[in-house]
């Protein structure tokens, strides 16, 4: 081999081994980092404060976030509130090994699936992902129920609607087989007499809830958690 083929096969070989060192030390959710500030925060609290096992976790994107009166809605329920960010359900997979599995919860209340939606993903890719999250809870928390509460109408994503009934047929199936699932459906209370969102249970930016709507899910949801 000539000195220039030589330099040629070792430059070749130089960017094969970069190339695979790269995909080794891709993250396995490419968006996940993005929420690492907030799980950290969450883990922090629960070294200085541990939570109870056997609890009721609320876990999923920011209508679980921003429900700041959970406790108070639920007050003989020992609950967990770990909604982060516009997260999607990847998400919730993602970091199960961190604020979901520790808790070993009795029950999962998991609401993601819109943020999803709206970033594109196709409702065969939102139902895959929450097939995971039961798989991956199961393989460690085998008693654990896991209830998914229904993607909810809002008027600022109207234009997802048949996206959204989609992803909730098809989690209502998937569901119906398992006697450790639920599936808790909001969807059909937050619609008025027109069919569409009821406006007055919405904040101004019409995607997340007001007090009202937090009333309404809150008596939805009771009956499950007992």
């Amino acid at each position: 081999m000539t000195l220039s083929r030589f330099f040629i096969v070792g430059l070749l070989l130089v960017s094969a081994a970069r190339g695979a060192v790269g995909q080794t030390a891709a993250p396995a959710h490419p968006t996940a980092h993005q929420w690492e500030s907030e799980i950290r925060a969450f883990e922090e609290a629960d070294r200085r404060a541990p939570p109870p096992r056997g609890a009721v976790l609320f876990v999923g994107s920011s209508s679980i976030r921003l429900w700041k009166t959970l406790a108070e809605d639920f007050p003989t329920t020992k609950v967990i509130n770990r909604g982060f960010g516009g997260s999607h359900l990847a998400d919730a997979v993602y970091y199960a090994d961190r604020i979901v599995i520790p808790y070993r919860p009795r029950l999962i209340l998991l609401y993601a699936g819109s943020n999803d939606l709206a970033a594109g993903k196709s409702p065969e890719r939102v139902f895959e992902d929450y097939r995971e999250f039961v798989e991956k809870v199961r393989r460690q928390l085998p008693p654990t129920r896991i209830a998914y509460i229904s993607i909810a109408p809002n008027p600022a994503r109207w234009h997802l609607v048949s996206q959204m009934r989609a992803v909730n047929d098809l989690i209502r199936t998937y569901t119906a087989r398992d006697r450790r699932l639920i599936y808790i459906d909001v969807f059909a209370a937050m619609l008025g007499p027109d069919g569409k969102p009821r406006p007055e249970l919405f904040i101004e930016d019409k995607l997340h809830m007001n007090a009202t709507g937090y009333r309404l899910w809150r008596s939805i949801i009771a009956p499950y958690l007992r």
